[in-house]
């Protein structure tokens, strides 16, 4: 019996999952899917959490049942690669492998200032975004949000938290010279009037020295704060950066053109754990499940793999609260209304797989 563990089941989990039920399995073939979670969740819309405009049931889903496949809800102490197992937290029996995909994402970077970690809000994981949502729902009129980070997941935030609490003061702060420096001018120009139009505070050439309880520290001014969420940039699993594997200047484990590790070639890796030219991503994640189905398809059948197509993204979606967005897809720029259409068909695709 061969057993594949599949450690993580957000998007390229998923993609994976489903990519190698849908075909012919060797009845000798046992699959084990391994999250803290008991559903795959939509990670991309974790903002409308912290907002409070969905429900939980809104951005996850449930994971397939199949013959081949056994779930494992627990949270993972570590891979231990010599021994092919993974341990876990709650001291339940370790889970072997003979083959392990590694795709358990990202987490917070808190470049090493003072009190972020310890008085900051995440988007993260599930139980994080719930968390900072609690905070911010339950906080009284015109209470004080700052937002660290204006990257794609600190724009969302900050523009769903504004339509969902008119009230609040939302401050953002940007360490560039201008939001969204990584889209054209056209797009940057957008949101930074929305920002204007819907009172949010930019503020630009943000370098923030510490993090207190109740307040950012910014270029030598303190501002009183009630809710700090972090947006501030992320890292691979510390799971993953405690791998003895080669990794990039990131450390994210660098793979060959089949995912594998070449010094232990049955461990694969995917997502934002696995170095690669690209920004981490959903998209980039599911993309790369899928190709991955296809090569372990191919091993599971004793078939020489065929090398993987070259990854092509269709382009970047973001969301300005409900009815507002903007993007870029096949190297078209989008503002309005049709971006946020685009992206809510998206979910709604990918919710029904």
């Amino acid at each position: 019996m061969k057993r594949l563990v599949i450690l993580g089941g957000g998007y390229g989990g998923i993609k994976l999952l489903y990519g190698l039920i849908n075909q012919h399995l060797p009845e000798d073939l046992e699959i084990i899917v391994v999250d803290k979670n008991p559903y795959h969740s939509m990670k991309t819309e974790f903002y409308t959490i912290v907002a409070g405009t969905s429900a939980d049931t809104d951005v996850r889903s449930a994971f397939p049942t199949n013959d081949h496949v056994k779930y494992v809800f627990a949270e993972v102490n570590a891979i231990d690669i010599e021994n092919q197992q993974l341990t876990f937290k709650d001291k339940s029996d370790p889970v072997t492998y003979d083959y392990l995909v590694i795709g358990i994402g990202c987490e917070d970077n808190y470049h090493g200032i003072e009190g972020a970690e310890a008085f900051t809000e995440s988007v993260q994981t599930f139980s994080k975004a719930r968390h900072a949502g609690l905070a911010v729902g339950n906080l009284k009129a015109y209470g004080k949000v700052s937002i660290v980070g204006a990257g794609l997941s600190g724009i969302e935030v900050a523009s769903e938290v504004r339509e969902s609490r008119p009230d609040l003061n939302i401050r953002l702060l940007d360490r560039g010279a201008s939001v969204l420096s990584a889209f054209d001018p056209k797009v940057q120009a957008y949101v930074a009037d929305w920002f204007i139009r819907n009172d949010v505070d930019v503020l630009h050439h943000a370098n923030v020295e510490y993090v207190e309880k109740d307040g950012v520290c910014n270029n030598g001014v303190c501002y009183v704060n009630d809710v700090t969420i972090w947006t501030a940039g992320v890292q691979p699993h510390h799971l993953v950066r405690e791998l003895p594997f080669e990794k990039d200047e990131q450390e994210k484990i660098v793979v060959n053109n089949f995912y594998q590790v070449p010094t232990q070639p049955n461990v694969y890796v995917i997502g934002d754990c696995a170095s690669s030219e690209f920004s981490p991503s959903g998209q980039l994640a599911g993309q790369q499940g899928e190709q991955l189905a296809e090569v372990l398809h191919d091993i599971f059948h004793n078939k020489e793999p065929k090398k993987p197509k070259e990854i092509r993204l269709r382009g970047t979606l973001g969301s300005l609260g409900k009815s507002d967005g903007f993007g870029s897809m096949f190297q078209k720029s989008l503002t309005g209304l049709l971006p946020r259409l685009a992206k809510s068909g998206v979910l709604w695709l990918h919710k029904r797989h």
